[in-house]
């Protein structure tokens, strides 16, 4: 499988480019720069600068490729970051319909799952206000993909409440719109193994035009 990884060198990103590449699929790392030496060198590797605000540059970078997987984040210096989101979200989808490629991945935000209470967790009283905005950006680039997206084969993936570097084990739960929690109320998934359930999906669609999540 032919995968374009915009974002492949975020924490997130770089294991999911490492999680496709063990598993034998070409992946084209697209970042801002172009430079992909921040992730292994790789024969089935090769980095490529792309603005995926600009739906010109997207579709030239799409084309030939079965899917493409954006772990695009959110502007994080200190002004909203909803509308610089969505404005690349939309040049992005507008961008793989030029291309014909209708399958997206999306590595989405947590904050936007239904918490016991119905809220959703980023609009829960104890949400960490550090990643509010953030958070809210994200929620608004599902609600994107619900209302608008209709003719593309995307596929949104919540981690769990946190996230955070650690070991690949190969053992989780997926879920929905609902946040999984254990049994002591802690929700919590590494980046090993969110990439793991990310490209089992990209390799297998089976949650077209819906949110999944992944958590222990």
């Amino acid at each position: 499988m032919k995968i374009l990884l915009i974002g492949a060198t975020g924490m997130i990103g770089s294991r999911i480019a490492a999680e496709a590449l063990d598993r034998g699929h070409q992946v084209t790392a697209a970042t801002r720069s172009g430079r992909a030496d921040a992730l292994p060198e790789h024969p089935a590797l090769s980095g490529l600068a792309l603005d995926a605000s600009v739906s010109g540059k997207v579709d030239q970078a799409a084309a030939r490729h079965d899917v493409v997987i954006s772990a695009v984040s959110p502007p994080r210096d200190g002004s909203d970051p909803a509308v610089p989101l969505l404005a690349t979200y939309t040049s992005l989808i507008a961008g793989l319909r030029t291309a014909g490629v209708r399958r997206l991945v999306v590595v989405g935000g947590a904050g936007s799952l239904k918490t016991a209470s119905g809220r959703d967790r980023v609009d829960t009283p104890d949400f960490p206000e550090l990643y509010k905005q953030e958070s809210l950006a994200q929620r608004e680039v599902l609600r994107l993909l619900r209302a608008e997206v209709n003719d593309l084969d995307w596929t949104y993936v919540s981690p769990a409440d946190e996230i955070a570097p650690g070991e690949r084990t190969g053992v989780f739960r997926l879920g929905g719109d609902e946040l999984l929690t254990a049994e002591d109320g802690t929700s919590f998934i590494t980046a090993e193994d969110y990439a793991v359930a990310l490209v089992d999906e990209a390799e297998k669609s089976t949650a077209i035009r819906r949110r999944i999540t992944i958590a222990y």
